[in-house]
């Protein structure tokens, strides 16, 4: 009897890994890679040291999740008086499509040309 208990246990979690395999091939097939090329997404954010890195991490996941292909993130601190810069850098060193900017930064961003596009990749 134990026998039959074990067997049909084993069978139960082979075919549950079954379906999550089956499952995660037709969320492949259903949703393809979405490419977001050529686009900035721009976060700002004001004083949000306590849910600014639970809402990066999200991000990023369901970016990864999804298998969203987002070539940069510009994250702009609008002069916080927290720890949210701090955290917003430290991620920017962890990732290499973040990139974090002051709103001075930012203001003189969008002032330049739209032809010169070096200047992110000088900060």
């Amino acid at each position: 009897m134990l026998d039959f208990i074990l067997t049909s246990i084993l069978w139960i979690l082979a075919l549950y890994g079954l379906f999550e395999i089956l499952k995660t091939i037709v969320h492949v097939h259903k949703y393809p890679r979405s490419s977001f090329t050529d686009t900035s997404f721009v976060i700002t954010v004001h004083n949000q040291e306590n849910s600014i890195e639970y809402f990066l991490r999200l991000f990023i996941y369901k970016m990864l999740y999804d298998n969203l292909s987002i070539p940069e993130i510009i994250i702009v601190d609008l002069n916080s008086s927290d720890n949210t810069l701090n955290i917003i850098r430290t991620f920017s060193r962890d990732f290499c499509f973040i990139t974090v900017l002051t709103l001075d930064e930012y203001l003189s961003l969008l002032k330049q040309p739209a032809s010169n596009e070096s200047y992110l990749t000088n900060l």
